[in-house]
């Protein structure tokens, strides 16, 4: 999940996907018209994160419902397309593009193709640390505590050494504020001292309500709603050193972590794909369909963002009908687009051809 939760939570990198400007060559079917820019985007990157998916598919009986409400069909109608999907020469634009185009069909979500929402990003945070505390990594990140009928800490209590002693610290980092921005992207890596690179992902949360502290920022004159992003956060923590950790405190949602071996972080569904993959809300999105995003006012050149994603991720902040949270990857310039990403748009599932009859059957009677 991404950032504008750090203000309404915000989330994004000043490059963006690389679209071709030259089309792929062929006719548009008629269904994939409504997708603006749809042959420019190279959607064979798109497959590697759809594979990924396909697997997350595969891992439920055939029978099971995609998405809660079933409006993306079941396992079964996605089997073909997934099957399909594995026989692609990796890179093979053209073939990727008629793949989608013959395999799937896009379905305007929520509303229509005129209405708009809200497109934040989130990134996977880097940090510094050590398997044991020193006097420089003196901040610890925590597993998943046992619940046993209890409620979890505050950030404020653990902060008080509520989870101290209990033999719950992953590892060490160095920088509270850096520690606290994890927790809100909900995954990061880690450099050891020892010049080895530690994944984490998300475990679980203490059940305590989140409360952007950008909100409280906004609310003491720092920046206006517009303005307020997490470079701007992270800036304000920094100067004020003396009330950073109180501030980050009126959120009293922890996040714990835990390791991963290796690969990319893990969204809700699968491992996360950079610039392929969405978090939306799942009461209105299935997860696992892919999703073309058609976004104005994005950190790339020109603001336009047209590209071809998969719906794997959700986040505490990104509710609503029209409503996603793109993930940039990691690194500076993941970080920078991610802090600033306040993106408005639109965008389309595609769904199996055989999902997409059923549709209009349905929307006939």
């Amino acid at each position: 999940m991404g950032w504008l939760g750090l203000i309404l939570l915000v989330g994004a990198c000043a490059g963006g996907p690389r679209p071709s400007l030259v089309d792929d060559g062929g006719p548009v079917p008629p269904a994939y018209r409504i997708l603006t820019g749809w042959t420019l985007d190279n959607v064979a990157e798109a497959v590697p994160s759809l594979l990924r998916t396909c697997r997350y598919l595969q891992s439920m009986g055939a029978d099971h419902l995609v998405g809660a409400s079933g409006k993306a069909g079941r396992v079964a109608d996605w089997q073909p397309a997934c099957a399909a999907a594995a026989t692609l020469t990796p890179g093979d634009r053209m073939a990727a593009r008629r793949f989608f185009e013959t395999s799937f069909v896009p379905v305007p979500l929520n509303g229509g193709e005129g209405q708009e929402g809200l497109f934040t990003g989130y990134y996977e945070c880097e940090l510094n640390g050590s398997w044991t505390r020193t006097g420089r990594f003196t901040v610890p990140v925590y597993r998943m505590p046992a619940r046993n009928g209890h409620a979890l800490p505050s950030r404020a209590e653990i902060a008080n050494g509520a989870l101290a002693g209990r033999g719950l610290e992953l590892l060490w980092v160095d920088d509270p504020i850096e520690a606290f921005i994890m927790e809100i992207q909900g995954s990061g890596r880690v450099r050891m001292t020892d010049g080895s690179v530690v994944g984490l992902n998300y475990a679980g949360q203490n059940g305590q309500k989140y409360y952007p502290i950008g909100r409280y920022l906004v609310d003491q004159g720092v920046a206006t709603a517009d303005q307020m992003t997490m470079q701007i956060i992270r800036s304000w923590l920094r100067e004020h050193p003396d009330r950073a950790q109180p501030v980050m405190s009126l959120n009293p949602s922890a996040v714990f972590f835990k390791l991963r071996s290796s690969g990319d972080p893990r969204g809700a569904t699968t491992e996360l794909t950079e610039r392929r993959s969405l978090a939306v809300d799942p009461n209105f999105v299935p997860l696992g369909v892919p999703i073309w995003l058609d976004l104005h006012d994005a950190p790339v050149p020109g603001g336009t963002l047209r590209t071809l994603v998969m719906a794997q991720d959700t986040g505490g902040a990104i509710k609503g009908p029209i409503r996603g949270d793109y993930f940039w990857g990691h690194g500076d310039d993941a970080a920078n687009a991610a802090g600033v990403m306040k993106a408005r748009g639109r965008y389309f599932m595609l769904v199996p051809q055989a999902v997409a009859q059923r549709l209009q059957t349905a929307n006939r009677t």
